[in-house]
Formats: C-alpha cells, sequence, structure tokens
C-alpha cells in the first residue's frame, strides 16, 4: 500500500478522560467492529483491565476511513493513562507519527496529560489536542483550551471538541487526523527494517510479535532475522489487527500489524528489535528503546518451595508482554528462593501480583515494596544496595543515598494548604507553584521516592477529595539520616522483614511492626521476644509468653518448696528449648507487617 495513504497515531490523556471510549466510537463509525459485537472498551480485552476500568496494555488496531473521495489507513494504538504504564505510552510513540492529546472538558490538565503530552513532543510527534466530554452540563471547554495552551504550550484555539460517548465530533477527528498527521516516511523499495515493539505470548501459536514495518515489506513464507537476539525464524503468518487478527500474507512500509513464527522461547524475542531480511542487504538497527527506569522492588516468592521454576516461568511469560518488568533470583532464610523483581510503580506491581495469581495460577508471598538505595564507601566508590538484607554494617560505609523524585502535583486551588501540609510531612522541598487558571494550580516538588511508595499517593487523594492528581519522575539520589530497621525474632534477624527508614520514623515504624508480629505469631513451648533494633541498638520490644503446663497441679500439701522446685525444673526445660528451639513464623505475620501502612495504630 502506498504509505501516503496510511496515518499512524496514537490517542494520549490522563486516566479516565475517554482514551478506550473514543476508540471504541472509532471503530464503530468506520465500521471496523460490527454493531452486534460492539461493547464498551472492546480494546481492554484483559479481565483486570474490565474490572479495574482501567486501560494497562496498549493495543494496535488497523481501521479505514474514507476523506474527500479517498480511502485511508489509520493504525490507531490506544495507550494507558496511568503514571505506572508511561512506559507502554513511550514504546508505542515510537511506532507513531501523530498523537491525540485527549483532554477532559470538565476536568482540564491533570498530571499525566502534562507527562504523556512531553513524551510525543520529545519522540517529534504532531499533536493534535482534543477536549473530550463537551456533552457534559459542567463543560468548560474554553477554560480548558487555555489551561492546555499555558501548561503545555501547545496552539489549542483550534482544538477539536468532541464526545467520545455520543460520537459527536468523532468523524471531524478522523478527518483531522488525515490532513494533518504526517504520513510514514519509509519506503516500499528499501531494504527491509520493520520495529518489535510488543509481543504476547500463546500457548497455541506460540509468541506474537507486533511490528511496526519502516522500510520494505514483510511478506509470509520467508526467512526473516532478528537483529538484537541474532534469531533466524520463517514467517508462517502476518496480518493486521482489526481488532481481531486478519491475515493479509503482507505488510508495507509504515504499516502496523503482527507476526507469527511458531517461536516457543521466551528469550528469542526482544521488545525494541529489529526484522531484517535474512540473507539480505545489511540494514542499520533501529534505534530502540531506553532501559525502563525501575522506581519499586519487591520479592516475589513461592508458598511452595517447589514451585520455584514455575515462578520463573510465569514471569518470562509475564515479561514478554510487558517489557518494563524485570527479575532476578534472590535467597532469604526465611522465605527460601524468589526473585526480585522492579516495577515502575506500586499499581505496577499489584497488576503484576494479580496477573501471576489468575494467570498463571500462582501463590505468593510478597514483600514490602522497597527503592534502591546507593551506599558511598570510604574510599569514594559507590555501590547499589537492592534490598535492605544487602546494607553492610554502619562501620563499612560512609553515607547513605536514596532517590529523590522530581513530583509534579495538579489540585483545586482550594486545597494547596492541605497538600503543601501533606507533603511537608513526607520529606518534600517545595520548587514551585504555577497557576494554570484560576482555580487549577501546579504545585513541583522533590520528595524521596521511599516515602512516595508507602502512603502519599492515599494521603493526596483523601486530602483532595479525589481531585488530586501527580506525576513522578527519578531525579537524583541525595543523602540522607538513613538506618537499617532490623527486625529479630528470638534473638535472629528475619532478613525479609528488615527496612531501609528515616532516623526520626524508625522508632515509630518499629514498634508498628512488632505489634503487628506478636498478634500473628503462635505461642510456642519457650518465651520470644521480638525486637525492633537499629545497629546494635534495641528501640523497640514485645514479648510472645510461653505456652505454660500447671506442673503444680499434682502437688498437694507439704511444704511450698516443693512446688517451687517442680516450677524452677518447668523453667530450666523452657530455657534449654528457646536455645535449641526454632520459632515458626506463619505466613499471615509477614503479610500484616509486609502490608502495613506505617500509621496503623
Amino acid at each position: 500500500m502506498d504509505p501516503k495513504l496510511i496515518r499512524n497515531f496514537s490517542i494520549i490523556a490522563h486516566i479516565d478522560h475517554g482514551k478506550s471510549t473514543l476508540a471504541d466510537r472509532m471503530l464503530e463509525m468506520t465500521g471496523a467492529v460490527d454493531k452486534r459485537d460492539m461493547r464498551a472498551q472492546i480494546l481492554d480485552d484483559m479481565d483486570l483491565e474490565r474490572e479495574r476500568g482501567i486501560t494497562i496494555k496498549a493495543r494496535a488496531v488497523t481501521i479505514w476511513h474514507t476523506f474527500k473521495g479517498q480511502k485511508y489507513q489509520l493504525n490507531l494504538i490506544d495507550t494507558p493513562g496511568h503514571v505506572d504504564f508511561n512506559y507502554e505510552v513511550e514504546k508505542s510513540l515510537q511506532a507513531c507519527e501523530g498523537a491525540l492529546l485527549l483532554v477532559d472538558a470538565s476536568q482540564g490538565v491533570e498530571a499525566q496529560t502534562v507527562a504523556n503530552a512531553y513524551l510525543a513532543i520529545e519522540s517529534d510527534l504532531e499533536i493534535l489536542p482534543v477536549l473530550n466530554k463537551i456533552d457534559l452540563a459542567h463543560a468548560r471547554p474554553e477554560e480548558v483550551a487555555e489551561e492546555i495552551e499555558n501548561s503545555l504550550g501547545i496552539d489549542a484555539t483550534n482544538a477539536l471538541a468532541v464526545s467520545a460517548k455520543t460520537g459527536q465530533g468523532v468523524t471531524a477527528v478522523l478527518d483531522a487526523l488525515i490532513e494533518k498527521v504526517p504520513h510514514p516516511e519509509g519506503r516500499v523499495d528499501e531494504p527491509l527494517r520493520a520495529l518489535i515493539f510488543d509481543a504476547i505470548y500463546d500457548e497455541f501459536r506460540g509468541i506474537i510479535v507486533y511490528i511496526r514495518v519502516v522500510n520494505g515489506t514483510i511478506e509470509e513464507k520467508r526467512n526473516y532475522h532478528m537483529l538484537g537476539t541474532d534469531k533466524v525464524y520463517e514467517a508462517s503468518e502476518i496480518g493486521r489487527f482489526t481488532p481481531k487478527m486478519s491475515r493479509t500474507k503482507v505488510l508495507g512500509a509504515g504499516e502496523v500489524g503482527y507476526f507469527i513464527s511458531n517461536i516457543k522461547a521466551l528469550g528469542d524475542v526482544r521488545v525494541g528489535d529489529t526484522i531484517s531480511l535474512h540473507k539480505g542487504p545489511k540494514v542499520e538497527m533501529l534505534p530502540g528503546y531506553r532501559p525502563p527506569s525501575h522506581m519499586v522492588y519487591a520479592d516475589f516468592y513461592p508458598t511452595n518451595t517447589g514451585d520455584f521454576e514455575q515462578l520463573r516461568e510465569a514471569l518470562e511469560t509475564l515479561k514478554l508482554s510487558d517489557s518494563s518488568l524485570d527479575f532476578a533470583p534472590v535467597t532469604s532464610e526465611a522465605l527460601g528462593f524468589g526473585f526480585r523483581c522492579g516495577f515502575l510503580g506500586l499499581l505496577h506491581m499489584e497488576i503484576i501480583q494479580q496477573r501471576l495469581e489468575r494467570e498463571h495460577d500462582q501463590d505468593l508471598i510478597q514483600t514490602a515494596p522497597t527503592v534502591n538505595y546507593k551506599i558511598q564507601l570510604f574510599n569514594g566508590e559507590i555501590e547499589e544496595i537492592q534490598s535492605p538484607g544487602q546494607l553492610p554494617d554502619p562501620d563499612k560505609y560512609e553515607r547513605i543515598m536514596e532517590p529523590i523524585s522530581r513530583v509534579t502535583i495538579m489540585v483545586p486551588s482550594e486545597y494547596i494548604g492541605a497538600v503543601m501540609q501533606i507533603t511537608v510531612d513526607h520529606r518534600g522541598d517545595y520548587v514551585r507553584q504555577e497557576y494554570l487558571s484560576a482555580t487549577r494550580v501546579q504545585l513541583v516538588y522533590d520528595i524521596p521516592m521511599a516515602e512516595l511508595i508507602f502512603d502519599y499517593y492515599d494521603k493526596l487523594k483523601s486530602a483532595t477529595r479525589g481531585y488530586g492528581t501527580m506525576n513522578y519522575e527519578l531525579r537524583a539520589y541525595e543523602a540522607g539520616d538513613l538506618v537499617k530497621l532490623r527486625i529479630l525474632v528470638n534473638g535472629k534477624e528475619v532478613d525479609a522483614l528488615s527496612s531501609v527508614v528515616h532516623r526520626d520514623h524508625a522508632e515509630r515504624r518499629g514498634r508498628s511492626a512488632i505489634t503487628k508480629l506478636r498478634k500473628e505469631i503462635p505461642r510456642h513451648m519457650f518465651e520470644i521476644p521480638i525486637q525492633a533494633a537499629i545497629g546494635g541498638k534495641i528501640i523497640a520490644r514485645e514479648t510472645i509468653k510461653a505456652l505454660r503446663k500447671d506442673v503444680t497441679a499434682k502437688c498437694y500439701g507439704g511444704d511450698v518448696t516443693r512446688k517451687r522446685k517442680l516450677l524452677e525444673k518447668q523453667k530450666e526445660g523452657k530455657r534449654r528449648m528457646r536455645s535449641v528451639g526454632n520459632v515458626d513464623i506463619p505466613q499471615k505475620a509477614f503479610l500484616a507487617v509486609l502490608g502495613s501502612s506505617e500509621d496503623d495504630k
């Protein structure tokens, strides 16, 4: 197909601003989906997406639209809106030439609107501002257009006004895409170069690779070389998403589609890789994608230690479709063998955990989410610490450095005071404040990442009655007054419960942890001390009393020394048992501590 008749575009917006609904109307109006097959958010086909009402995975679909008597191919990529999935957005934008910046005409510009718009600007895409939900009684399109210009510097005077729910103005958006978004630059007569921008695993057909053809054509029954992994495969099926998989046997320059080749090994496909013709002209690799910056880390352990290999396979399968996930084997004395996983945020971590449990039937124990720290040794060297258990004794290093994130918060102006107070309580440093309109403010703070992942977002939502939104990115590592909080059970340190905290919060968090442990660990035949410590100093202690048998029940009459002798004998037995006995910590005790909020009283 002539590349001049192709338009590749993405829909970007803040969460709940109507991306998937607009995609539904486009599919409906162009006849891509029959009315009897139509349902809300048709591209969100994952159970978790439909339950939560959010987009987790970017989805590609090809639609056809006639403009001025000419039929055009439009390749649409519907992207997530949540900050934790912005790597999906970034991948999708590299397969496009244009983007629809969708803004809710009642809510206005939100934190992810700004973040996603900047991703599109960095990718040098043509951006078309679109105001959605204009059918609402409280819509304010003029004010929102002004907010777009003030916060992003994008001309919004001719912003398209639509209602994705009713379909009003959607045809004008399709026309504008053809008029304003440039066609792909690739040429059909050049050597093949295709970008792998996504992949999924199908247990019957192997790995299905999502591709964007940059130059040349890709056809069935020919051998193709994946340059990054140096693997060669024959294309058994090639087609487009319409939105179901539709076989076309060939894809030309500028087109988006899929490639199936009976690929079974998960390591043979890498998202961001380049496909070229095997034994054809040598071509340069496409730039691909930058590695994702993981913000949050947590350990996953199988409850049954024999399920370690099944957990590895499940994580490898998930990593194929979610290239922002990273994992490495880890060992814990308390929990056995597991994997340390890197995530883009707390929601990303939660989604991965639920997908492991639902799609792969894994029974898991998850440790508390943490961030990476860096330590500066006395010789000036810098080492990265991925878990509190790796932190050496304080006499081995000069200082600990923690990741600081640059946080952009969008709030209605009446909540500024409450948000500032919460941010200061979480060790935030003020950077700047900007008024986007008379009623909406953008606050920028530098906040330690460890404070963000604990409970900052929940408190922000509560303080602003749900109207506050935020976006964050890693800025730098800075030294802080940080200490390792150790949890000891019966004198032995439980590495899975250790954490790195600010010295001012250490006692409160340690006391909270051991109080929960005391409630969850069952009583044994001997007394069990539970302690929170910083270095060699115990800062909090709880004791689980021993189970006791009434050894004096049969002792009646006589001198009191007979009773005392029996009690002393029992006491000596308990002391011996404590020195050799092991404390069984049940899984629910780990979950109670690891899932706790520091403010639980």
